[in-house]
This record gives C-alpha cells, sequence and structure tokens, in this order.
C-alpha cells in the first residue's frame, strides 16, 4: 500500500549529507532519470539552479537524508530525465519505499509553492522554526500543509457489498463509495451523510477499517465498514454512474495490487 516507510525517520531541519535522496517536483509530477526512474543526483539538481530557500527537509530513510524541492512550470528537465505523475510509478514501476517517501515529498512541495505569499494580506511568507509552517511577518497569518479527510465506507448486506462506479474515476473501476468531509462534520456524520445523498440508503455498525494518506493531492482516507439498515438504491447522478450489491455468486471487480486502503477494504470482503 502507498504509505510512508516503517523506516523513515521525519526531520523538520535540514541536514548536510553528501548524498541526499532529492525529490524534484513540477506541477505534481516527480523528475526521475529515463532510463531507470532513479532520482536526480546532487549533481543533477544543482544544475537546475533553482532557489535554495525551495528545498525543504523531509527525513531520512534507511539512514539517507531526504530533501524535496520544485521547479517552475516552464522549466524543461535535464536531458536523460523526464517529469512522471505518481500515478504513473506505482504498481511496482519504482521502488515502493521512493515511491511512500515522494507521496508526502509531493504534498509538502505543493505546500511551499503554493504558500510563497500571504494569503490574507499578500506579504511574503517565511519558514518558521521547530514545526513546518510559513508565517506572515506582517499579519501573523500561519499556514501549514494542508490536508484534506475523507471517508471511505463499504456497506454490507448479508453476504453482499455495494460497490459504485465514479463518474470521475480515472480507473473506472467499482470501489467503496467515498467522500469529503464538510467543515464541522465528525468523520461519522460523513459516511452517514454521503452514503445518503449518493445512494439514498441509511447505515449502521460503523466500524472502522484503516487509514491511508493518499497525495492526489492531499487527503487522508479514513476506510470504515457498515451494514444496511434501510433503502433502495437511489444514485446521485452528478457522482456515480453505476452502484450495485456484489454477493457471492457475482463477478467481483479484478483484483489490484494493494495500492490504496480502496482495494484492501474490497479483499477483506470479497468471497473466498
Amino acid at each position: 500500500m502507498l504509505q510512508t516507510p516503517a523506516n523513515f525517520i521525519p526531520l523538520m531541519a535540514p541536514q548536510a549529507h553528501p548524498k541526499p535522496l532529492t525529490y524534484v517536483f513540477q506541477q505534481g509530477r516527480l523528475l526521475v532519470r529515463e532510463d531507470d526512474l532513479a532520482l536526480p543526483d546532487a549533481g543533477v539538481v544543482a544544475g537546475l539552479d533553482l532557489d535554495p530557500l525551495r528545498m525543504h527537509p523531509l527525513g531520512l530513510l534507511a539512514d539517507r537524508y531526504c530533501q524535496v524541492t520544485w521547479a517552475d512550470a516552464d522549466a524543461a528537465p535535464p536531458a536523460g530525465f523526464v517529469y512522471r505523475g505518481l500515478r504513473s510509478l506505482l504498481f511496482g514501476v519504482m521502488d515502493e519505499d521512493l515511491v511512500g517517501v515522494a507521496g508526502r515529498a509531493s504534498q509538502v512541495a505543493e505546500w511551499a509553492r503554493t504558500h510563497r505569499f500571504c494569503g490574507a494580506c499578500g506579504g511574503p511568507m517565511h519558514l518558521g522554526t521547530g514545526e513546518r509552517c510559513y508565517h506572515c511577518a506582517a499579519c501573523g497569518n500561519l499556514a501549514y500543509p494542508r490536508i484534506s479527510p475523507a471517508m471511505m465506507v463499504l456497506i454490507r448486506k448479508g453476504d453482499s457489498v455495494l460497490l459504485a462506479m465514479h463518474i470521475n474515476s480515472a480507473a473506472k473501476r467499482f470501489t467503496p463509495l467515498a467522500g469529503f468531509l464538510e467543515a464541522g462534520e465528525s468523520v461519522e456524520e460523513a459516511v452517514h451523510r454521503e452514503v445518503f445523498e449518493e445512494v439514498g440508503l441509511r447505515v449502521h455498525n460503523l466500524k472502522y477499517f484503516s487509514s491511508q494518506s493518499w497525495p492526489f493531492p492531499h487527503s487522508l482516507m479514513l476506510a470504515f465498514t457498515a451494514d444496511y439498515l434501510d433503502g433502495e438504491i437511489r444514485l446521485d447522478a452528478t457522482e456515480l454512474s453505476e452502484a450495485r450489491w456484489f454477493g457471492p455468486n457475482d463477478e467481483w471487480p479484478e483484483r489490484i495490487a494493494h495500492v490504496s486502503v480502496s482495494s484492501m477494504l474490497v479483499d477483506a470482503h470479497r468471497p473466498a
């Protein structure tokens, strides 16, 4: 599953290291070498001539220092390198630990890129010390990396579960229901609201399953199971193209590698 490796130690302060692992992003895409998808070495990074203030510490991956920076939208990659979307590096394409840290790095890079100036007064922002935070000296506004909590729920009805096809799904695959939390809402309240809004059902017996940071672009997925209570499926056509029950005698969606908590949730309830 796409996640921070267990041997990763986060850092807020930069460290000197002769061979750091440097993640360079451009509009959400990662700079990698074309032939083997390796990260750029120190010489290549230096050749990009980026502002040193754009470099941010990430942490230690097996004692290897990791840092992240970002390039302007019109900057061409150096010879032999290419910018690749993170999704294209999943499913065993790139080293799992490197991709896991890349998920964290992409969110830090986007936070840094979009908070150079204060959203309240327009003044320049400055990095704080001891925490990952920008502050505005003019008005005192603080800006932390954005994290958007989202619920996911697999509804059970006897020996069947409800899966849906989301209109905006890039993969066009049946998945559990999901949606972002509203301001002032608990995750449990969001589950009940999203289920009723999207498929017209009511559920109960919510049970936590697992969570996952999902860097597309900055979600925190909180997965649950729930039991069907009442109602008939009534689709929200602005969100879903289809939703139906899958039981032991049905043809289930194809198994995929456990990159997301969504696939883990489905496989945990797939018939043997």
